[in-house]
């Protein structure tokens, strides 16, 4: 089970910057471990998106338990297979 879920949505506008959203609930451990997953998933959008994502959508990352101890090298190759299923 993947760290995270993907939602991408195209906005159907003119302008083709990809903008990124990442939310992590409250029940996945203390605003320590929270905003520890939110710099992760920055990082990974900093690194995958530009090559992976799709111009013009909103692609929003929403943190999973199963996250916390994930290494980030298996996060980055299972953002980039989430990105690759979604552009099928």
């Amino acid at each position: 089970m993947p760290g995270f879920v993907l939602i991408v949505r195209d906005r159907e506008d003119a302008d083709s910057t990809m903008r990124i959203g990442i939310t992590v609930s409250k029940k996945v451990g203390n605003a320590v471990i929270r905003n520890r997953m939110k710099r992760r998933f920055r990082a990974l959008a900093r690194e995958v998106l530009p090559e992976a994502g799709l111009p013009g959508a909103d692609h929003v990352l929403i943190g999973r338990n199963s996250g916390i101890e994930r290494d980030y090298a298996d996060l980055k190759i299972e953002l980039a297979k989430a990105l690759a299923k979604v552009k099928r």
